[in-house]
């Protein structure tokens, strides 16, 4: 559907050098990477010592593969896959964490009016042959899978924790979401240790607590729309989530034309046209989840509904028939790194 795990990080990193300040003067930086959900996870933190930041670390990072194992449709046998096989003819009970991404994807799918709908992954299956192949998949297999994407037919409820699947061959991807909820869930952890000074980092989804003791914030450079140009903007966030989708690194180009691996759910295809966007809000679940719909439905809609969201902010770039085209919401202006 969208971005899936094995999307490559779309925002960079700047500016996240150590300097022990006068008020925590015992506090150092700590920096350490792993391989998960197809992607590389960072995380910055500050500690009192390499001790305590390692332990906090592996914490972090023992959590994000249990969730992996949950959330994951590369794996037969996560959670996500039992679900998709057993929930097609019968509520299924399923875990806090599960069932918090599917309530949370739904209210994402219903406030974009469908642009972000988990029931994505059969056409997601055939996208994924075609970036191997490079040959667009045929017409008749892009309909058939068309008609088990309805975030609609699926169905949660609250009192049994439990998904129900209400179209035979439903597939469920949590590509647009898991790695956000996961770098979330990292920094909890990492706060469960202590930690409160922390970046946790899954592509191009970034979670952040609060600042290094040496800034009013952790400066976040975001990635242009050419993979050859280095950042020229910059936000600074402490307590709050940015995620950028796009087709700066995961696209195929079939017959002359460049497709986005972020497929539009209402044709099954992958969007088409040059374009960014970068959503700033209180939880990375939730910037995950929206930079996706907002990629689907692009600026015009899209900034209406990123003006909807309480705590939403947005930065849009779009390639159009005129040139490059920016927009940002009204708070977005809040967020950009002051010199």
């Amino acid at each position: 559907m969208q971005k899936h795990l094995s999307f490559s990080l779309l925002i960079i990193f700047a500016g996240l050098l150590a300097v022990n300040a006068c008020d925590e003067p015992a506090l150092m930086r700590f920096a350490f990477t792993e391989p998960h959900m197809g992607t590389t996870f960072r995380i910055v933190l500050y500690a009192k010592d390499e001790a305590a930041a390692k332990k906090a670390a592996a914490a972090a990072f023992a959590r994000i593969a249990e969730l992996n194992h949950i959330m994951s449709d590369y794996q037969d046998d996560s959670e996500l896959m039992k679900v998709c096989k057993a929930a097609r003819s019968h509520p299924v009970e399923i875990s806090v964490d599960l069932f918090k991404v599917l309530e949370k994807a739904q209210e994402v799918s219903r406030q974009s009016d469908g642009a972000f709908d988990v029931s994505i992954g059969p056409v997601v299956r055939l996208w994924r042959k075609a970036r191997r192949t490079h040959e667009m998949p045929d017409a008749a297999a892009i309909k058939k899978a068309l008609e088990l994407v309805d975030y609609r037919k699926i169905r949660l409820d609250p009192k049994g924790r439990t998904v129900q699947l209400l179209l035979i061959g439903m597939m469920l991807d949590l590509g647009g979401i898991a790695k956000g909820y996961a770098a979330d869930a990292a920094l909890e952890v990492l706060r469960q240790h202590g930690i409160t000074r922390a970046l946790v980092a899954a592509g191009g989804d970034i979670a952040v607590g609060e600042p290094p003791p040496d800034a009013p914030g952790w400066k976040i450079g975001v990635a242009p729309l050419e993979d050859s140009k280095e950042p020229s903007e910059f936000v600074s966030l402490k307590n709050a989530a940015v995620s950028t989708s796009g087709d700066l690194h995961q696209f195929v180009e079939i017959a002359g034309k460049r497709y986005s691996h972020i497929m539009d759910p209402k044709t099954g295809l992958g969007l088409m046209g040059r374009r960014s966007v970068t959503i700033i809000a209180p939880d990375c679940t939730t910037t995950d989840a929206w930079a996706t719909a907002i990629c689907v439905v692009g600026p015009k809609r899209g900034l209406k509904m990123i003006e909807s969201q309480k705590g939403m902010a947005g930065l849009l770039i779009f390639e159009t028939e005129k040139g490059i085209q920016t927009t940002m919401s009204k708070n977005y202006v809040n967020y950009r790194w002051k010199q």
